[in-house]
Order: C-alpha cells, then sequence, then structure tokens
C-alpha cells in the first residue's frame, strides 16, 4: 500500500491561509488547519463561521442594522441591571450575615458566662458534700447505752 498525500494552501481574505490535505489509500480524512500568511503571526487565525461576519458591509441606516442594535441595547441594559442586583443581594446577605454573626457572638458569652457560674456552684456542692460524707470503711461504732446490758 502506498500513501501519498497532497497538500493545497489557499489564502482567505481576511489574510490566513488553510491548508487542506487529503490522504489517498489511506482512507482517513484531515481537517483543515488555519495558519496565519505573516510568518510572524501577525494575525490572528479566524474560523471559517466568522469570516463572513467581518467582511460583509452593514448599513448603519438600515432597519435591520437599527433593530439588532436596538435588541442589543437592550440586553446590555438587562445584564447590567441583573448584575447591580445581584452586587445589592450580595451585599444584602453580607450584612445580614455580619449581624447573625453578631448575635451568636453575643450568644457564646452569654453562655460562657453561665457554664461559669454553673461550674462554680457545682463544685461548691462537690466540696460540701465531700466533707458531710465519710468514706464507707470507717464508720465509728456506737453503742446505745440501752442496749449494752443485754
Amino acid at each position: 500500500m502506498s500513501k501519498t498525500s497532497q497538500q493545497n494552501t489557499t489564502t482567505d481574505v481576511s489574510g490566513v491561509s488553510v491548508i487542506h490535505t487529503q490522504a489517498h489509500s489511506s482512507g482517513l480524512q484531515q481537517v483543515p488547519q488555519l495558519v496565519p500568511v505573516s510568518p510572524g503571526g501577525g494575525g490572528k487565525a479566524v474560523p471559517p463561521s466568522k469570516q463572513g461576519k467581518k467582511n460583509s458591509f452593514v448599513d448603519r441606516n438600515s432597519d435591520e442594522y437599527r433593530q439588532r442594535r436596538e435588541r442589543n441595547n437592550m440586553a446590555v441594559k438587562k445584564s447590567r441591571l441583573k448584575s447591580k442586583q445581584k452586587a445589592q443581594d450580595t451585599l444584602q446577605r453580607v450584612n445580614q450575615l455580619k449581624e447573625e454573626n453578631e448575635r451568636l457572638e453575643a450568644k457564646i458569652k452569654l453562655l460562657t458566662k453561665e457554664l461559669s457560674v454553673l461550674k462554680d456552684l457545682f463544685l461548691e456542692h462537690a466540696h460540701n458534700f465531700a466533707d458531710n460524707v465519710q468514706p464507707v470503711g470507717t464508720e465509728s461504732t456506737t453503742t446505745n447505752p440501752e442496749n449494752a446490758g443485754q
């Protein structure tokens, strides 16, 4: 089997060279490559879908142009309003979270004080209880004088 390939180079109006490669007897097809015309890479390669849009002349007085501009202006206004609203919502949420954080920190301080008071009460009660209870093995034996003679 022989593999031969053929390259065709064409230059587009936008200054882009398109290299078409055809491979014979391999059954494979290669995708065209976009290559800038100047060797220094001075221009950007433009995909074929965008090439026709730049080269078409648009009459700024036409109804189609005016409608497109009006739709674009409305879309820009809508986008900017949406962005402002999102920023305002975010700022409002930040303020709510700051207030909630302050409330929670105040609650932490209050609960810490309450815990401290309860610990002190518990320790005081534990010391008093320990002073009043005698260990199990050291009970004093008292004799009842009435039962002594029996």
